[in-house]
């Protein structure tokens, strides 16, 4: 790995270390705040890897990720089970990975029109169904108990809490976080060995590439696409399911907040790769988790708004699409349907 290719990781380090040292105990608080905020944008960015490395562009991640919290709110609260929300939050989202996979996939439409109707689906879908059910305008009712996924308090975090600097990371950043942030920090060197070291990872990658040659091969590329969207879509569930079981105590309209057009940006910004997306995500993080503890922060000579603190993560996000950080270049087949010749 190269200079370039370690920048994210460069930077986010940077703003730890100098954060750290300014002020170590707000530092450890919003860096654990970083590490819960960044979890969905993980796993959405872990889901467009897999699709677009597969040839099949995701701009749904958003609105399968929306699906996904709904419908795992809506269960976690009817049965109280946390576990059965999150197998009804990736059903959601499997649902709508599916619709894109046939219109972009077996009737070859056009993968950017059919993530967009994705989005609009989600959106209008979750406000009336939820209205209809709940009658609270869009919102499930709050979760408590075991409707919600708890923090874990991991083994020896008491113990080794007055330990200097490690006692801290260990019982404060690393423990008392909710299953699913271990599970989507543990998807990365998954994701990283099933495309790189398995058999299956280099059709993958292949098909992103080159399908006719993988077609040639007497593999399927049909197979491999719906498997790769498949994927996404239990990922996105997964995401979802945090969001409303794990991050906050529900559903709320719109409550994915742009978070999948985010993950998108943050997939551009690592350049289809898993590590580098471990980084870009916890950038994303790490600023809004900056924005919420310093609603309004003062430099000394000027005092940044709180508006534009909130704005942060969006406003990198556009600097990423202007192309800053230099040119992304995607999979070659990525977008494009493939006819198998006869």
């Amino acid at each position: 790995m190269n200079i370039r290719d370690s920048l994210i990781a460069i930077i986010v380090l940077a703003i730890c270390l100098v954060w750290a040292f300014a002020d170590g105990a707000a530092a450890q608080q919003g860096i654990g705040s970083a590490l819960r905020l960044m979890t969905p944008l993980l796993l959405a960015c872990l889901a467009g890897l897999y699709s677009e490395r597969a040839g099949v562009f995701d701009i749904g991640l958003e609105g399968k990720m929306l699906m996904a919290a709904f419908t795992a709110a809506s269960v976690a609260y009817i049965t109280g089970s946390a576990w059965l929300g999150l197998a009804a939050g990736i059903a959601g989202s499997l649902a709508l990975s599916l619709i894109h996979g046939l219109a972009s996939i077996t009737f070859m439409g056009n993968q950017l029109i059919s993530g967009v109707a994705i989005n609009f689906l989600a959106s209008g879908l979750t406000v009336l169904v939820g209205q209809n059910a709940f009658g609270l305008g869009g919102r499930t009712p709050a979760l408590t108990g075991a409707g919600r996924f708890n923090p874990i308090t991991l083994p020896g975090a008491e113990a080794l809490r007055d330990v200097p600097v490690l006692g801290p990371i260990y019982s404060g950043l690393i423990s008392g976080q909710t299953i699913l942030v271990y599970v989507a920090f543990a998807l990365v060197p998954i994701t990283w060995w099933v495309l790189y070291r398995t058999r299956f990872g280099l059709r993958l990658r292949a098909v992103g590439e080159n399908p006719a040659s993988v077609d040639t091969a007497g593999v399927s590329v049909t197979r491999l696409r719906y498997t790769a969207v498949a994927i996404a879509g239990v990922l996105c569930g997964i995401a979802g399911a945090y969001l409303a079981t794990g991050l906050s105590a529900g559903f709320v309209k719109e409550m994915t907040a742009g978070r999948g057009f985010i993950a998108l940006a943050a997939l551009i910004f690592a350049k289809w790769r898993p590590w580098q997306a471990l980084f870009a995500t916890f950038l994303f993080g790490l600023l809004e988790a900056i924005a919420n503890l310093y609603p309004n922060l003062d430099l000394g000579i000027i005092t940044v708004p709180s508006m534009f603190m909130n704005a942060l993560p969006y406003i990198l996000t556009v600097v990423i699409l202007a192309g800053f950080v230099g040119r992304a270049i995607p999979p070659r087949a990525g977008g494009e349907p493939y006819v198998k010749e006869r």
